[in-house]
């Protein structure tokens, strides 16, 4: 897989990925949206860890800065 997510998108969703976790363990967010939001808090922690983002490739977007 080659990378195709920036510094900032990584950082910006691992932020995203810990309010979410924060908002389901403070349980102001519960049930069914905040297993879903959970999971989709999972999947921007793995994509930011590997630096790849499927729907990115999908849509050709690339936010990696370019190697010299």
């Amino acid at each position: 897989m080659k990378k195709n997510m920036g510094s900032a998108d990584k950082t910006i969703r691992i932020l995203i990925a810990a309010i979410v976790a924060g908002l389901y363990y403070k349980d102001i967010i519960s049930g069914t949206l905040g297993i879903v939001l959970l999971v989709l808090a999972g999947v921007f922690v793995l994509t930011s860890l590997i630096s790849f983002c499927p729907l990115y490739t999908l849509f050709g977007i690339n936010t990696c800065p370019k190697e010299s």
